[in-house]
């Protein structure tokens, strides 16, 4: 059975500026600490943290959502994408951002820790600062 995860963290930026920072390169990198290659555009490929993770952008609603398709290099070469859906709502004092990670290869649950080491935590230290 295929693994899934759901996970929500608050940070005390507007939706638009996690949205905007998610796909940007310099961005992207600046604020999860690994480098990053991303387009705004639907249809376009992205990698994350030094090309472990590659994609594409298979849904954009401005400042609401992003949909991308996702692996790793721990992925078989027969494992199915998984999918990645962020949700961006706004609440007082900055964004509640839901991330869905669904499809994932049976046994490989590292992504729930990764996601909180690698983006979470990271993310909520740069955002603070730049809250500043």
């Amino acid at each position: 059975m295929k693994e899934s995860l759901e996970l929500k963290e608050i940070f005390p930026v507007p939706p638009s500026t996690i949205y905007q920072a998610w796909l940007n390169s310099e961005e992207h990198s600046e604020m999860t600490g690994g480098e990053a290659k991303c387009s705004d555009q639907v249809g376009d490929k992205f990698t994350a943290w030094d090309d472990y993770i590659t994609g594409v952008n298979k849904s954009l609603k401005p400042n609401e959502e992003i949909i991308q398709s996702w692996r790793t290099t721990q992925f078989e070469e027969s494992d199915e994408d998984s999918e990645l859906v962020i949700r961006f709502k706004e609440i007082e004092g900055g964004c509640e951002v839901t991330l869905i990670h669904t499809n994932i290869p049976e046994g490989q649950t590292q992504y729930e820790l990764g996601w909180v080491n690698h983006y979470f935590t990271p993310m909520k230290n740069y955002f603070t600062k730049l809250s500043s």
